[in-house]
């Protein structure tokens, strides 16, 4: 049985890797999959090319199961993602995000809260179940590019031969986001819109230029309306979320530098974040139409679908049982959204979703200990019939 310290040994070499989204993941990824085949799994390794041109990896590592009366259906899958949001600002102690240090307790380190600590107390609770005594399959999913629009996950769901037998099997799957181990059986999504207005610079003294801001000026105070709209009619509200609304935010940028100089160009940006039943479809329409009527140009930035599991669910009241608590709902999003093939998906991890992205990202030491123990449990029980 692995250690704490071997937990953390891990988590550290993990985060020792720097996968910001707008670089490669593949270093972490093979770091993940070197741990995974020495646990007994086969892994499946596939790579795409993102926007940008570079080159992202997703990994599914399945453990098929060796006791006796074994079955190819159910079992456990748990999802993490590799990719962590940018460390300039960093304010932590080593004054390196990517060096993981040890401190007060708490382990410090991008990555080390929103998401590697969940996969490591994964791994950890993998080391510690045997095999032999697996009854049902186990898959560990590690994605790329959750953090810039679920781009590993969408990938997955569309190109990945493994990932359709979890799709077979119907597990219990765990989303390992930080949730300080409370059993979350529903999130909001998320979803944007891009408008640009083209003008036509030139030196602000004369009237040879066109200010595209100008045009910007009534489309946002259309967005301006439809967001107290949406904080004042019951029709957009879901009070089993807190805040209940779709949590319109929006703002814009032209670029400009300089006050001599006409703006050429100006880009609104909006988001949203849909829930189940309530998307905003038609809110949005509202903004292409009169993006229209101004002029200018529009487009849809799909981020991530809501999630919602009933909270009376077996799946759901057998995890609640084994972590001690109640299901509850968050705001945020995960890219357990996109795996809408699977029947049976909760969120939760290890870690408090307040330290995610922060300047001095940290896990307590004590929440990966008893995510470990969770995730234990968890395999005992879907995997070993206990």
């Amino acid at each position: 049985m692995p250690s704490l310290q071997h937990s953390i040994d891990i988590l550290q070499k993990l985060v020792g890797h720097p996968s910001v989204s707008s670089t490669s993941n593949t270093a972490v990824s093979e770091a993940a999959a070197e741990v995974l085949a020495e646990l007994g799994f086969e892994v499946e390794q596939t790579t795409y090319v993102d926007p940008h041109g570079v080159t992202k990896m997703n990994l599914v590592a399945q453990r098929q199961p060796a006791a006796t009366g074994s079955t190819e259906a159910g079992g456990l899958a748990y999802f993490c993602h590799t990719d962590v949001v940018p460390a300039d600002d960093w304010t932590g102690p080593g004054g390196d995000p990517f060096q993981g240090v040890v401190q007060n307790d708490r382990i410090y380190g991008r990555g080390s809260c929103d998401m590697k600590g969940s996969l490591v107390a994964m791994l950890s609770a993998a080391a510690r179940a045997s095999r032999q005594e697996q009854r049902a399959p186990l898959w560990i999913v590690c994605t790329a590019d959750e953090e810039v629009g679920f781009l590993g996950a969408k990938d997955l769901v569309k190109n990945s031969a493994a990932y359709r037998n979890i799709v077979e099997s119907q597990p219990l799957a765990i989303i390992g986001e930080p949730t300080r181990l409370s059993v979350v059986h529903a999130h909001k999504g998320i979803v944007g819109m891009r408008i640009t207005s083209q003008g036509r610079a030139a030196h602000s003294s004369t009237t040879d230029g066109i200010n595209a801001n100008e045009a910007m000026v009534p489309l946002m105070q259309t967005l301006l309306d439809i967001r107290k709209q949406t904080e004042q009619s019951d029709a957009y509200h879901d009070h089993r979320f807190d805040p209940p609304v779709l949590s319109w935010n929006f703002g814009i940028s032209d670029g400009c530098k300089a006050v001599n100089i006409t703006p050429a160009k100006s880009v609104a940006w909006v988001s949203l974040r849909p829930m189940p039943g309530i998307d905003g479809r038609d809110l949005m329409q509202v903004i292409a139409e009169r993006a229209e009527t101004l002029g200018l140009q529009y487009e849809v930035c799909e981020g991530g679908a809501p999630l919602w599991i009933d909270p009376d669910a077996a799946c759901i009241r057998d995890l609640c049982t084994l972590a001690g608590g109640h299901p509850k709902t968050v705001c945020y999003g995960t890219d357990g959204g996109e795996f809408n093939e699977l029947k049976h998906r909760v969120v939760c991890g290890p870690g408090d979703i307040a330290q995610a992205h922060t300047s001095d990202e940290w896990l307590e030491v004590e929440q990966l200990s008893k995510g470990i123990d969770l995730y234990e449990k968890a395999l005992h029980f879907w995997c070993n019939g206990r």
